[in-house]
């Protein structure tokens, strides 16, 4: 089911939540909703359900008009972070409990029941549970559970809010990778939010990036990262060096590559992989110091530091593989030649 939205705007006091969002959603995507705490990602989602009205604004289900429309009329599922499972019935009872209080001409028989709830137990793995309690499972167990509730009633849309923000790192990484191909095999219409951006990257097939209740940049996890809108885009996904051309950078940009004659904005952004390092042949004349190093597994993270110490960043992040740092036999202490191989330009 696609959806879409159409100047949605939410005030809370004088906080404005929401300020006139228009957001295209086709069928069938994994979008994420990123952003910082605070930006509007929750409320948002909450008024795609119906569990929260906007000031104003629409919200279409596949072209209809559901702005009036109560949440049980929607073909919604929503899966908390906290999972909200019934702590007194096991998880077969979990799961069926969405058809079972549906209207009696809608609901299926209780045999229909049990073949469905012991379909999506298989689907999301977990079926030899069925007769525990949401206390006698892990925190990944229920979660999934969580996800079996909220689809068992068959929604045109699924709407997760932080679903794995509760978990440990490593139960986090294995459930991104079971969404994410739990989504490809169901194809259903999904949003999930998160301030996570190694999740959005990893899961959702298109990124919503949002700030202060605006949409910043829309696009797929790649042109997100190489192809950044704005300052806070840049800065937000993944790491970046910020170098501020009013801090006398002109000179000492043009030995790293990098030409400003005619600056194409205020701020130049050099991701890490996008700066290479390499032994100078004259190490009088080289810009920068090796500092350290940490081992990110096949990659290495130099930190450099700049000679001129007023100027910002002092210290600058540049990535290389794990082979070709061991080629180069560098030490902390040594003189090193920097080139920027490409840089984003902002105002």
């Amino acid at each position: 089911m696609s959806i879409q939205l159409s100047n949605i705007t939410k005030q809370f006091g004088a906080f404005k939540a929401l300020d006139n969002i228009h957001l295209d959603i086709p069928e069938g995507e994994l979008v994420a909703l990123l952003g910082p705490s605070g930006c509007g990602k929750t409320t948002l989602l909450r008024i795609i359900a119906g569990l929260e009205q906007a000031d104003q604004g629409q919200v279409f289900l596949k072209g209809d008009n559901v702005t009036e429309q109560p949440v049980k009329n929607r073909q919604i599922g929503f899966v908390f972070q906290h999972y909200a499972l019934f702590r007194h019935m096991t998880v077969f009872d979990n799961i069926a409990f969405g058809l079972r209080v549906k209207p009696r001409k809608q609901r299926p028989a209780e045999t229909v029941i049990k073949q469905k709830v012991h379909d999506l137990l298989q689907l999301v793995q977990l079926d030899w549970l069925h007769d525990r309690f949401p206390d006698q499972l892990s925190g990944g167990q229920r979660q999934r559970i969580a996800l079996a509730r909220a689809l068992a009633v068959e929604p045109s849309v699924l709407l997760l809010d932080e679903p794995f923000g509760a978990l440990d790192a490593s139960v986090r990484k294995d459930l991104r990778l079971w969404l994410r191909h739990l989504h490809h095999e169901l194809n259903v219409t999904s949003i999930f939010v998160t301030h996570d951006q190694e999740e959005a990257m990893e899961v959702a097939s298109q990124i919503v990036v949002l700030n202060h209740g605006k949409i910043e940049q829309k696009g797929t996890p790649s042109e997100i990262y190489d192809q950044p809108h704005s300052d806070f885009v840049s800065r937000f996904i993944g790491q970046t060096n910020v170098f501020k051309i009013e801090d006398h950078a002109h000179e000492w940009l043009k030995h790293t590559g990098i030409i400003i004659d005619e600056p194409q904005g205020i701020v130049a952004h050099v991701r890490p992989h996008n700066i290479s390092v390499e032994k100078p042949s004259d190490p009088a004349k080289a810009p920068v110091t090796l500092r350290d190093w940490q081992h990110l597994g096949s990659l290495i993270r130099l930190e450099l530091q700049r000679d001129d110490q007023t100027a910002s960043p002092t210290t600058i992040y540049a990535e290389m593989p794990n082979e070709q740092f061991k080629a180069l036999a560098l030490n902390k202490g040594d003189r090193v030649a920097m080139r920027i191989k490409h840089a984003h330009w902002f105002n």
